[in-house]
């Protein structure tokens, strides 16, 4: 018997989409074409795959009025924000734009006795391994730049948004990507962790848990197979004795709540200098109680279901945990909270290190508040966790915002803004976060090798 892949709309728990998985001998075959196909991709020039790219995600841009709502019924989140296209477009364009010089050869000497470079080699065949929280956006991050460099690619997207590859591969195809070049595959785990072993790809990329990045370096234990990894995140934010307070909690309480709290880079644990901290508490729970959870495709919600029951129970675990030992919960429990995906947002007040929700990944809509008497305390606890993705801190002195960021266990350090990817940077984390780094020219370095030439003429 087949087996498939289902999506369960968080909606309404519905099967909204199912797809048969590729079996070990199909996925092979696939793999062996990609694998045929990529030299003569290669073999194109820079600018010509790069404009092939970005045709593709022009397309993609015509497909946004179903998109929209096809996302909210795989994720959830409302259809009133429009999609993704705005921010995986300006990412995509910005990789296209560096490409020939991110690209180029290195030369060393190029004279008469002498010729000395490097060159960037693409790997081959590329496996992308995508999650559901920002479908688009996250899956560009790889696909984009690993087609503009010359490499073949597999997409394998989370079974969560199982329709997200397809469309991504439809597009891509309809203005001229070869399909064994760029290919959506529908893949279970152990097929995926088989291949892996088998030294099938020759780089794997994977945005998703920290379990399951540890079951990818298993899997390519041994192979030398390089592997980019971006897996958990409990994002602090620092709200200095300076800060401008309203811009704050505008920028944090967006960062924490919104996509359900489902960003790899929320906010999850906010540390406010104790001169605003009643302030900040008081503003950030009017804002809150602000929103509208419920059904994502009517225009007036703000906030969505979470993407699955079991996200949502993990969450309503750590806050009632919290709430056990001591912390106090500021928001009243909103009438489309169902028990169910549909979770109220959630601020904590009165929270320790001790308790899971100021430690563990949280990945939904609640956030922990704590008073801090100055920098040396906040920095303490901001680097008091196992994950370093990115970090905020709210002043009016970059000075000391870079004084602090040096010495922040992070990718990212952010000041008076949070939960945002600037494409000419590097997208990396340290810690249980994971390894590599996506986009900017360290995204074009980690998707091709080095390649050096000595000739020496005479």
């Amino acid at each position: 018997m087949t087996k498939t892949l289902k999506c369960i709309s968080p909606i309404d728990g519905s099967v909204f989409a199912e797809r048969p998985v590729l079996s070990h001998a199909e996925a092979e075959a696939t793999i062996a074409r990609a694998r045929a196909a990529q030299p003569a991709w290669a073999a194109r020039p820079v600018a010509e795959r790069a404009a092939l790219v970005a045709k593709g995600v022009a397309r993609l841009g015509e497909m946004n009025d179903e998109i929209v709502p096809e996302l909210a019924r795989q994720m959830g989140r409302p259809v009133r924000y429009g999609g993704e296209f705005g921010g995986m477009k300006e990412r995509a364009d910005y990789m296209q734009e560096i490409a020939e010089e991110a690209l180029a050869p290195i030369v060393i000497e190029a004279s008469e006795t002498f010729e000395r470079r490097i060159e960037r080699e693409p790997h081959g065949v590329v496996l992308v391994i995508a999650p559901w929280n920002y479908p688009y956006m996250t899956a560009i991050n790889t696909v984009a730049p690993a087609l503009i460099a010359g490499n073949a690619v597999l997409l394998k997207h989370a079974t969560q948004t199982l329709l997200v590859g397809e469309r991504m591969a439809r597009a891509f195809h309809e203005v001229g990507v070869p399909r064994e070049v760029f290919a959506n595959v529908f893949l279970d785990h152990d097929t995926t962790s088989d291949l892996i072993a088998a030294r099938a790809f020759d780089f794997v990329n994977f945005t998703g848990s920290v379990n399951g990045g540890r079951v990818i370096e298993r899997a390519a234990a041994g192979t030398f197979t390089p592997v980019g990894l971006e897996l958990g995140g409990k994002d602090p934010g620092y709200v200095r004795a300076d800060a401008d307070l309203d811009a704050a909690v505008d920028g944090l309480m967006d960062a924490a709540i919104f996509n359900s709290g489902q960003c790899c880079c929320g906010i999850e644990r906010i540390y406010v200098h104790e001169s605003l901290y009643d302030a900040f508490v008081e503003k950030s729970v009017a804002l809150v109680r602000g929103h509208v959870l419920g059904d994502p495709l009517d225009a007036a919600t703000t906030i969505g279901p979470m993407a699955n029951r079991r996200f949502a129970d993990e969450v309503r675990a750590q806050i009632d945990e919290a709430m056990a030992a001591g912390a106090t919960a500021h928001i009243e429990t909103m009438p489309a909270d169902d028990g169910g995906t549909y979770l109220t947002p959630q601020i904590l007040t009165g929270v320790t290190h001790e308790m899971r929700v100021m430690r563990d990944e949280s990945f939904g809509p609640v956030v922990g508040i704590m008073a801090v008497k100055d920098d040396e305390e906040a920095l303490a606890l901001m680097n008091d966790s196992p994950f370093g993705l990115t970090a905020s801190i709210w002043t009016r002195d970059a000075a000391r915002a870079a004084e602090l960021g040096a010495r922040l266990e992070t990718g990212t350090v952010f000041m008076n803004r949070a939960d945002y990817l600037d494409p000419a940077l590097c997208w990396t984390g340290c810690k249980d976060t994971g390894r590599g780094g996506a986009l900017s020219v360290i995204g074009y370095h980690n998707l091709t090798r080095p390649k050096s030439y000595h000739l020496k003429k005479a």
